[in-house]
């Protein structure tokens, strides 16, 4: 392989390591959600809870952990969804309705002003500007990019390179019909509210937003450079992983969405799925170790691969049955 198809590769695995992200961290809908009201002038109004569009097979992917007075579901998510995507099944469905409580990623991640402060915390950098950091070319692709969600590379200066680079990434996604009011946390939370179930989370906000502030700065400009570079393609990677996880397509979740983000970075990688993963499972074994029926659903590229959650599980002697 030529140095010139060698970067074209890592180029375009850094691209699809932004749709990895998507699948495997709530804080990318959390921007999403608020993404219109930063820069648009007339930031759409919100949504209803989407309503859950039946799957026409199995749907996506359940799991679960029992012992003698514990039952544990696990189940994927995607955290933004078009609101026709259909996912919807009876497993699910049973599971969640015999679940005593929910657990997400983060317990609250449509809580705008809880989000804010730490984009202040950690994603300011204006002691060192962003157009000191990308060459004339790359703030010409940036100020196009960040035109789709009313901005401009002007105003992304001051921003670190993970906040612009992961703001970016999902950005093309609103106008392909991706809606955070549709994400599958959004519509389990309100289900779980309703019924009253207590909600809580495995992480916080706060520990989401600080791994991404922690990559170092090489791995931050190389992730904002490949979503420049990708910029145009995103919805197309990340419609094919939606689509393999309402069919409960594992494998091509795996394929697409985890060894692709492994390959292009191990940082990245080890940040957001191996370390992330391993601390989970310490908790679920916590949480099965007490009695009754939980709910746990996470970002789909944490179910899926070497070093997903089952495998850390099933490796502790943990059994994890697919339904």
């Amino acid at each position: 392989m030529t140095l010139v198809s060698r970067l074209k590769t890592t180029t375009l695995s850094m691209g699809r390591t932004a749709v990895g992200v998507a699948l495997g961290i709530s804080l990318a809908a959390a921007l999403l959600a608020g993404a219109p009201r930063a820069f648009a002038q007339d930031a759409a109004p919100a949504h209803d809870h989407a309503a859950i569009v039946q799957a026409t097979g199995d749907g996506p992917a359940l799991w679960s952990i029992s012992d003698a007075d514990s039952t544990l579901y696990l189940f994927g998510t995607v955290h933004v969804l078009r609101p026709d995507t259909p996912w919807g099944s009876a497993k699910v469905d049973a599971a969640f309705d015999a679940s005593q409580n929910v657990i997400f990623e983060i317990s609250n991640p449509d809580d705008q002003s809880a989000l804010m402060p730490l984009i202040q915390q950690y994603g300011l950098s204006p002691q060192t500007p962003l157009s000191s950091l990308l060459t004339p070319e790359e703030l010409a692709d940036l100020d196009v990019a960040a035109q789709t969600v009313g901005g401009s590379a002007a105003q992304f200066d001051p921003l670190r390179p993970w906040l612009v680079a992961l703001s970016l990434s999902v950005a093309p996604l609103t106008k392909a019909g991706y809606d955070p009011a549709s994400g599958v946390e959004l519509i389990l939370k309100h289900r779980a509210e309703e019924a009253g179930k207590p909600v809580t989370g495995l992480e916080t906000i706060d520990r989401q937003v600080e791994i991404l502030a922690g990559l170092s700065q090489e791995t931050q400009l190389a992730f904002l450079r490949a979503t420049l570079e990708d910029f145009d393609e995103a919805t197309t990677e990340l419609d094919t992983l939606v689509n393999a996880w309402a069919e409960g397509d594992v494998e091509t979740i795996n394929r697409v969405g985890v060894l692709e983000m492994r390959r292009a970075s191990q940082e990245i990688y080890d940040a957001l799925l191996t370390r992330r993963n391993t601390v989970w499972a310490d908790q679920i074994q916590t949480i099965l170790a007490g009695s009754g029926v939980t709910f746990i659903a996470v970002g789909s590229a944490h179910l899926a691969g070497d070093d997903s959650v089952q495998a850390i599980l099933e490796a502790r002697g943990v059994e994890v049955t697919r339904h």
